[in-house]
């Protein structure tokens, strides 16, 4: 077994551990242990609502994701490679970054409606800028020799393109997805507790007002499972893939 999964194991053991020491000695219905949280995850993974409710958020955090990256990452490399664009917006996106994400959700219900649109678009505009700066950054470290190697040798736009800017940039839209999962997810958990009837937000909404904290620490955890998942199964993965060009390098 490699020692990275050992390592971590570990520690995803110790975390338990601690969860469980802190259950016990403070003796309160506010902290259950781990195992009264993991029977009530497969009591309501048995009863179905676990996953109608996991799927739906999955579904918002997915859409917002893809939007959130695709604008995102347009707009930051616009502002990265032509610099007197990217001077003229800096402030548009030092705006959106301090923008609090209640106002835009809020705004967004309020000005299209309780609808999915306007739930997957007070996320994504949440998101756009974090993704936005950071493939700026990354459009400003490009390496201008390279580019010029690449005219040179009269690479097509498409092949300049494939083999010259995105290997770059993997390592910014790496960065760039990992935190946007992390932070989507929250996201639209407050976006389901404000204004939708079902989700992973919803349900917590519910519990809280039942002071049920078990239901709360199932949940969550359920959805945090899954998207440790998707960071392991796929983002890693893919990163992996195609950066392995500067190992051999």
């Amino acid at each position: 077994m490699p020692r990275s999964i050992v390592i971590q194991s570990l520690s995803i053991a110790s975390l338990v551990g601690l969860w469980a020491g802190f259950a016990f000695f403070s003796q309160t219905e506010l902290l259950p242990p781990p195992q009264e949280v993991l029977v009530r995850m497969g009591a309501e993974l048995q009863s179905g609502e676990l996953l109608i409710h996991c799927l739906a958020t999955l579904w918002r955090v997915i859409a917002a994701f893809i939007l959130a990256m695709g604008l995102g990452s347009f707009i930051g490399l616009v502002m990265g490679m032509h610099k007197k664009l990217g001077l003229f917006f800096d402030s548009w996106l030092l705006f959106l970054l301090n923008l609090p994400a209640l106002v835009v959700i809020i705004l967004c219900y309020l000005w299209i409606g309780l609808d999915e649109v306007a739930a997957v678009l007070a996320v994504a505009i949440n998101k756009i800028p974090n993704v936005a700066v950071t493939l700026r950054e990354g459009a400003k470290a490009l390496d201008r020799d390279l580019a010029e190697m690449a005219k040179i040798y009269r690479l097509s736009p498409m092949s300049l393109v494939k083999n010259v800017i995105l290997p770059q940039l993997t390592p910014y839209f790496a960065a760039a997805a990992r935190s946007g999962l992390a932070l989507i997810w929250k996201i639209v958990l407050v976006v389901e507790l404000l204004g939708r009837s079902d989700g992973v937000g919803f349900q917590l909404h519910l519990f809280f007002q039942m002071f049920d904290v078990t239901g709360i620490l199932a949940y969550s955890i359920a959805f945090i499972v899954i998207i440790w998942t998707i960071e392991y199964g796929l983002i890693r993965p893919w990163e992996k893939r195609v950066t392995a060009w500067r190992v051999g390098s």
